[in-house]
C-alpha cells in the first residue's frame, strides 16, 4: 500500500464534501476518487468505485481490477480479492506484484505451500522489500527450517531496520536448537524496536521546535531523523520540514527517498512537490515526467504535472494533462481553475494564430468550467463575427451582455 500513498507537503488543499459538486460518472472519475479512497484508507469506498469503473467502461479492467483487489486485500476479503488478482493475471501474464499478493493471500489462509510457491515467484524481482521476509515466514510455518533461515537471511540483507526479520529468524535459530544465536538475534529485535522508539521520539522533539518557532534548534534535532538508506524515514523527515515551510530542508531527505524508490509515486510526488514550491520547474517536470505515465490515474501527480507545465509555458501539454486530471477529479477547484485559465489561453493563442475552429473549441471548455463568466462568450461571439456567422455571434452576445448585468445569473 505504501506504492499508493501520496503525503500532501501543503500544496493540494481538501474541498468540503457539502461544497462540492457531484462527480460525473465516467470511468475516469471513478478510478480517481477510487485512488484517492485507496490513499486514504476507505477502502470499502474504493471498492464501490473501481467497479463503478468497471460497470461503466470494461476496457479500464486492468486500471480499475488491479487496485479494487489491493482493496479487497486490505478489507480481509480474501476469496474476492483473489478471484480479481487471478483476473488481472490473466491479462498481465506472470506479475511478480500480483504473485505477491497472491502469497499474501495464501498466508492469511493457512496455504503454506501455495505461499511458498508465489512467493517464490514474486522474489525473483520482489515488488516489495518486504517479499523476502513473507517468503522465510511461509517456510518457517511449513516447518522448513533451512529454506526459512535462506530467506529471511535475505530480508535482513533487504530491510535490515525491520525488526520482524530478527525477531522471525531467532524463532528459526531456537527451533534448529542454535540457542546462542537466537539469544543474540532476538536481541537485535528489540534493539531494532527500541531505535523506532527513540525515532518516535525525536520526531515529536522536532515537531515541538518547529511549534515553538526554533527553526534551528529543529532543524538539529530533525537531522538527527535522517537516514540515508530508508526511503520511508527519509519521507517523513522531509514531510515534517515541508509542513513547517523548510523546503530548503526538506530537498535533501526527499531527494534521497526518490532516489532509494524510484517505483514509488509517493516518493517523486514529494519530491516534485517540493521542487514545485521552490519555484524550480524544470526539476519539478523532470522528477515527475516519467511517474505520470506509469500511474496515469492518480489524480496528485497528474494535477502537480499539469501545474508545472504550466509555470513552464507548456500550454498544450498542461492542458492534456490538467484535462485529464480534472476528469480524475472534477471536485477540486484548484484544477479546475489551473484549466481553465490554460484553455482560456490556448483559446486566444488559437484566434491569434487564425485557427478559429480550435478557439471555439476551447473556449466552449472555458465556459462549461466558469459558466459564470462573460468573457469566453464575449470571444466567442468575436470569432462568429470573422466568420461570418451572425446569429450565433448575437447568440453569444447576448451571454455575455447577460453574465454581466447585475442579477444577470439565472
Amino acid at each position: 500500500m505504501a506504492a499508493l500513498t501520496l503525503f500532501s507537503l501543503g500544496v493540494v488543499k481538501a474541498v468540503s464534501q457539502e461544497n462540492a459538486p457531484a462527480a460525473p460518472d465516467t470511468p475516469e472519475a471513478h478510478l480517481g476518487k477510487g485512488y484517492d479512497d485507496l490513499k486514504q484508507d476507505r477502502y470499502d469506498a474504493a471498492v464501490a468505485e473501481f467497479r463503478a469503473a468497471l460497470a461503466a467502461d470494461p476496457g479500464v479492467s486492468l486500471r480499475a481490477r488491479f487496485p479494487l483487489a489491493v482493496a479487497l486485500f486490505e478489507l480481509h476479503k480474501s476469496d474476492e480479492a483473489r478471484h480479481e488478482f487471478e483476473l488481472v493475471r490473466r491479462e498481465v501474464g506472470d506479475h511478480p506484484n500480483v504473485f505477491y499478493y497472491l502469497g499474501r493471500l495464501d498466508l492469511d489462509d493457512h496455504q503454506y505451500p501455495g505461499a511458498i510457491r508465489n512467493l517464490t515467484q514474486a522474489v525473483a524481482k520482489p515488488p516489495f522489500p518486504d517479499t523476502a521476509y513473507y517468503l522465510g515466514y511461509a517456510y518457517f510455518k511449513q516447518g522448513n527450517l533451512a529454506a526459512a533461515e535462506k530467506w529471511l537471511k535475505a530480508a535482513s540483507r533487504l530491510t535490515p531496520r525491520d525488526a520482524r526479520v530478527p525477531y522471525q529468524l531467532g524463532l528459526v535459530y531456537r527451533k534448529q536448537g542454535r540457542e546462542q544465536e537466537a539469544t543474540k538475534t532476538l536481541a537485535l529485535s528489540e534493539e531494532l524496536r527500541r531505535r523506532d522508539a527513540n525515532q518516535s521520539r525525536l520526531r515529536m522533539e522536532c515537531r515541538q521546535k518547529f511549534d515553538q518557532g526554533l527553526r534551528e534548534e529543529a532543524r538539529t534535532v530533525c537531522e538527527k531523523l535522517y537516514d540515508p538508506d530508508d526511503a520511508d524515514k527519509l519521507t517523513e523527515l522531509g514531510t515534517i520540514y515541508g509542513q513547517y515551510g523548510d523546503l530548503q530542508a526538506a530537498l535533501k531527505p526527499l531527494r534521497r527517498a526518490a532516489e532509494l524508490a524510484p517505483q514509488s509515486p509517493q516518493m517523486q510526488y514529494n519530491l516534485a512537490l517540493t521542487y514545485y514550491r521552490l519555484n524550480q520547474f524544470e526539476p519539478a517536470r523532470e522528477v515527475l515526467a516519467n511517474s505520470v505515465k506509469r500511474w496515469p490515474d492518480l489524480f496528485q501527480l497528474t494535477s502537480l504535472y499539469g501545474a508545472i507545465l504550466a509555470k513552464l509555458g507548456q500550454d498544450l501539454p498542461a492542458y492534456q494533462a490538467l484535462h485529464h486530471a480534472h476528469q480524475l477529479n472534477p471536485q477540486d477547484p484548484e484544477t479546475a481553475n489551473l484549466l481553465y485559465v490554460t484553455t482560456f489561453g490556448l483559446a486566444q493563442k488559437s484566434k491569434s494564430a487564425g485557427q478559429y475552429a480550435d478557439s471555439l473549441h476551447y473556449l466552449e471548455e472555458a465556459s462549461s468550467l466558469r459558466p459564470q463568466e462573460a468573457e469566453p462568450h464575449r470571444w466567442m461571439a468575436e470569432i462568429y463575427t470573422l466568420t461570418s456567422r451572425p446569429a450565433q455571434a448575437a447568440e453569444e452576445k447576448q451571454k455575455a451582455d447577460r453574465l454581466t448585468s447585475p442579477g444577470g445569473l439565472p
